[in-house]
């Protein structure tokens, strides 16, 4: 062994399997360190899979600058990484997997596949060409007395690495920790000094006090092709309704906004345009039409165009307001199709939620995404306070990071 020994000859680890990790794992093994990943569940990348059973969404084809705008406050501090790994290199990596991608009518970047696991098989088979090894059911508990790693393993034991020179925690947020992300490792690095902004639900679910009619008849179906608005905000999607609330697509993008506003006043109303591509005064003019024998809910449909869980909504809005709907005027109810009123008055749990926000603080992370307070400790993806709405946004950062957090700790390494 030489003094000043080579990447090949210094053992790292990383804490967490899932996309940050890997990729801080490939970046690693690739500029010569002996790799191990450490990971509490029985195989890697649980959650990436579950991201992938409606097809896996990479990132997103718009332009860079407006890609970035899309992290708000964390924007300044994510660009150097995403622009050093950019929506354009993570699609020529996976190319380079055999999973080419294509951009759909959306931007959203898919593999052609269109799943997870694919991709995942051929990443891990590139790992183990790589050298890198894995250590599963090990659950990180901190550093022992001489600051070696330690880990309980599925049978209760502990295990302690004492040979790694350096670390990548990428051990994720607190959204569904039954898939490994169960945020254990804040309380650990508080405990170290680590400054950790509360891990808050984002792209998150929220809470409403349906009737038991509503929720008993509607629960699980959704709203489509509709407009939701807060404030001077509005996103187009889907909107899904659930036993305790309403969550979907077009939720998840007002989730940040409708969620701070729950945290300052206790709730948030939201404004619900079941028709948006037809104006009130058209809306109007289709609602003029007689009724003859219908019923009143069958004419409704008809001459809306609205699914049975868009009426049940409007009955629902009715019935707080106190204003049936079949004593309503054309204009009236042409103008209440587009606003109807949801009172939401709390945030769905955030093991449901699809990300987090908040975590180690950026203050806390050098350029080269090494905690500062620990030497030789490096951290990426959702372990880190920045949040993004869906889209491709959340995977890219978290690949970028990784990649980030690998070539700081191979810098730092050869230091």
């Amino acid at each position: 062994m030489t003094d000043t020994p080579t990447n090949s000859q210094i053992p790292v680890a990383v804490v967490g399997a899932g996309p940050a990790g890997l990729m801080a794992a490939e970046v690693l093994a690739q500029g010569g360190a002996a790799v191990t990943v450490y990971d509490a569940m029985p195989s890697a990348g649980r959650k990436f899979l579950m991201a992938g059973r409606g097809g896996l969404n990479l990132t997103h084809g718009e332009p860079l600058p407006d890609f970035l705008a899309r992290y708000r406050e964390a924007s300044s501090h994510l660009a150097p990484a995403i622009t050093a790994f950019s929506p354009e290199a993570l699609r020529a990596w996976s190319e380079g997997l055999g999973q080419p991608t294509f951009i759909g009518s959306s931007g959203r970047v898919f593999p052609e596949a269109f799943k997870a696991s694919p991709l995942l098989r051929a990443w891990l088979r590139r790992l183990n060409a790589l050298g890198v090894k894995f250590a599963f059911r090990h659950r990180w508990n901190g550093w022992d007395g001489h600051g070696h790693l330690m880990f309980q393993t599925s049978s209760g034991q502990t295990a302690v690495d004492a040979r790694a020179t350096a670390t990548v925690l990428a051990l994720g947020g607190a959204s569904w920790p039954r898939l490994g992300s169960d945020a254990g490792w804040v309380e650990t690095l508080a405990g170290k000094g680590v400054m950790v902004s509360p891990l808050r639900a984002a792209n998150c679910g929220f809470t409403v006090d349906w009737s038991e009619v509503f929720r008993d008849r509607f629960e699980g179906q959704p709203l489509k092709a509709v407009a939701l608005t807060f404030g001077p905000h509005t996103s187009r999607g889907e909107a899904v309704i659930t036993r305790s609330g309403v969550e979907g697509g077009a939720v998840y993008a007002l989730s940040a906004k409708l969620r701070d506003a729950i945290v300052t006043s206790g709730h948030a109303t939201v404004r619900i345009a079941l028709r948006p591509d037809l104006d009130a005064p058209r809306l109007a003019a289709r609602l003029s039409i007689p009724k003859r024998k219908q019923s009143f809910s069958n004419w409704l449909r008809k001459a809306s165009q609205l699914s049975p869980v868009g009426i049940g909504l409007l009955q629902e809005s009715a019935k707080i307001s106190g204003v049936p709907l079949s004593s309503m005027s054309p204009a009236s109810l042409g103008e209440l199709i587009n606003a109807v009123s949801i009172k939401l008055d709390g945030i769905a749990p955030i093991a449901r939620a699809i990300s987090t926000a908040g975590g180690i603080a950026f203050s806390e992370i050098d350029p080269e995404f090494m905690i500062r307070r620990l030497r030789g400790v490096f951290a990426a993806g959702e372990m880190l306070d920045w949040e993004a709405p869906t889209g491709g946004y959340l995977l890219q950062a978290c690949f970028a990071t990784g990649v980030a957090a690998g070539r700081g700790a191979l810098r730092w390494l050869s230091r």
